[in-house]
């Protein structure tokens, strides 16, 4: 695909993504969407079970052990680099970038990207607007486009 003076508006969270674009009458239309796989699991079906105990010298009371990784926030960190690839990948496809996510979503999103990708960012909102359908996306954005 050739770039032709075309914006990628990308929605995004730690579990659901999608790439918006504005059609020829400037309505915005999803063009793509991305749902983790491991969004709706349970921590124990991740991989962890419950967490380890421990005694205490002297007692026969047990204790849990804290996790030392959240593995929730794992899958939601190598989600993000997922959207991060796929806007790689779109690189051709466009020649702005506007990325909508949480400000850790944001932030991850943006460390993955590449640099011919992180030049073409117009703007950057720190929301989670992945609740928000495409036509009322404009109300939120229309302050950068």
């Amino acid at each position: 695909m050739t770039a032709r003076n075309t914006i990628l508006i990308v929605v995004a969270d730690g579990a659901h993504a999608r790439f918006v674009q504005p059609a020829e009458n400037r309505a915005l239309h999803t063009i793509e969407s991305f749902d983790a796989l491991s969004a709706r699991q349970r921590t124990s079906d991740l991989g962890d079970d419950a967490p380890g105990a421990t005694y205490h010298t002297g007692s026969t009371a047990r204790h849990a052990l804290a996790p030392r990784h959240d593995r929730h926030r794992l899958e939601m960190d190598a989600f993000s680099q997922f959207v991060a690839r796929q806007i790689n990948e779109w690189d051709h496809a466009y020649d702005r970038l506007l990325v909508i996510a949480p400000a850790h979503r944001n932030a991850e999103i943006v460390s993955h990207l590449k640099p011919e990708s992180r030049t073409k960012i117009i703007g950057i909102i720190d929301k989670d607007l992945t609740g928000v359908p495409d036509d009322a996306l404009g109300d939120h954005i229309d302050h950068v486009i």
